[in-house]
């Protein structure tokens, strides 16, 4: 069978022999909206568990909306004219409304990159400015939570007399699912408080896993901490396979989301009978696969199904290199993946992008072999990061086929974490 693996903004063939293919995991097709600017605009009317967003909005002083950065596919040119229509038609002038970008631990969204997330004219008539997480002073101290996170969150979120988070919903390797409180945390907190968030302990709870919200500490903990922040009101979204609108969740920061998550569920969740010898994956494509950091994504919903020793196969563009400067720090030390774990367990060893480093061995320590194909990262490059460099898809299967055998068993993923790929016997509800 012919499968096509996301890659870039193309795709990449590989024909899988039938007899070895156990099962192709592909997001059911999820109709688009016939009107996804009309959708948004009853949302907005008619929110889940909220009064109308002009209400909320009216008698007050200025507003901050927050929106995701470059590295999620966010309609944003779509979401913020009506939002925007609204706070306006509130009696807000245009210098009193401020649109953040929540890059989390992001690097800044400039120059052209800001032009595609917003469109020219929103760049031109209001304020548009970026999250730094690394910046101190320009967080408010908020104290530390029970759980013991210190909550340091974005001063310009935290003085707004309107608080307004947008967001996409899909699959998230931690919290279940992104969107909701997410806008907030990670998205306009410090260093500080993701340095616990996503400290070794979190990353190693079972249930801090992708599409489990209950009994998740980490959606829990971000969820009690955002909404002692403070969200007015939500706008998040959900697309489809081809990137098409398929429902607008506005409203209260919980329920809208959740109403969200229960949507979604119904079209990205698939399972299979038990793990198999070979994954064929990629990490989704265009924007999630330009780093190396987000790019691991991609592995970790292979390593879900994948039997322990067994081969990931995997492309990714990777057009922008590893990551961050932090990453690439803690990348250049990974001597061996029990190693690096040893060193990140250490009760004071916080550096930013950790844990996906952690996550990334946890992978490594589960797989035999990461075969990866990019135009993005030399050979020499993959291999200081215990990665198999292969030319094609199709190369790297006869290798793995070499490796486990002619009679394994394989397993693909086309669209590589937008599916969330689970065992039946094993799965975490």
């Amino acid at each position: 069978m012919l499968v096509e693996v996301a890659y870039g903004k193309t795709r990449l063939p590989v024909e899988i022999p039938d007899e070895n293919l156990q099962k192709v995991f592909r997001v059911r097709h999820w109709p688009g909206l016939a009107n996804p600017a009309q959708a948004i605009e009853d949302s907005l009317v008619n929110p889940i568990d909220s009064a109308p967003l002009a209400d909320i909005a009216g008698g007050k002083k200025n507003a901050t909306i927050v929106i995701s950065d470059i590295t999620r596919p966010v309609p944003n040119r779509l979401l913020l004219p009506p939002i925007l229509q609204t706070l306006e038609g509130a009696g807000m002038a245009k210098d009193q409304i401020l649109i953040l970008i929540a890059t989390g631990m992001h690097r800044p969204n400039e120059g052209d990159e800001l032009i595609e997330l917003v469109g020219e004219e929103i760049a031109a008539n209001y304020r548009v400015e970026n999250h730094f997480g690394t910046d101190d002073d320009s967080h408010v101290n908020l104290g530390t939570d029970e759980s013991g996170v210190p909550l340091l969150v974005d001063r310009r979120y935290h003085e707004a007399d309107l608080k307004i988070v947008t967001g996409l919903i899909e699959p998230h390797l931690i919290a279940g699912y992104s969107g909701g409180r997410k806008g907030i945390l990670p998205g306009i907190c410090s260093l500080e408080t993701m340095k616990v968030m996503h400290g070794y302990r979190m990353i190693q709870q079972e249930r801090a896993s992708t599409g489990i919200l209950d009994g998740n500490p980490f959606h829990e903990t971000a969820l009690r901490l955002a909404e002692r922040v403070g969200c007015d009101f939500l706008v998040n979204v959900t697309l489809n396979d081809v990137r098409e609108m398929t429902g607008v969740f506005s409203g209260n920061l919980d329920s809208a989301h959740r109403a969200g998550c229960r949507e979604i569920e119904k079209y990205v969740v698939d399972t299979i009978d038990e793990p198999v010898d070979i994954v064929v994956t990629g990490s989704g494509g265009y924007p999630l696969d330009q780093t190396l950091y987000q790019a691991i994504k991609g592995m970790i919903a292979a390593k879900e199904i994948l039997k322990p020793g067994g081969t990931i196969i995997f492309c990714s563009d990777l057009g922008q290199g590893l990551g961050s400067p932090p990453f690439q720090e803690l990348m250049a030390q990974l001597d061996s993946p029990e190693g690096m774990m040893a060193r990140l367990e250490e009760v004071d060893y916080l550096k930013m992008d950790q844990w996906m480093v952690q996550d990334f061995c946890n992978i490594l320590l589960h797989a035999g072999e990461i075969q990866t194909c990019t135009q993005g990262l030399s050979s020499e490059e993959l291999e200081r990061v215990h990665l198999v460099p292969i030319d094609s898809l199709q190369s790297g299967l006869e290798r793995a086929f070499a490796t486990q055998g002619p009679n394994a068993t394989v397993a693909a993923l086309p669209d590589g974490p937008y599916v969330i790929a689970q065992v039946a016997e094993g799965m975490l509800s």
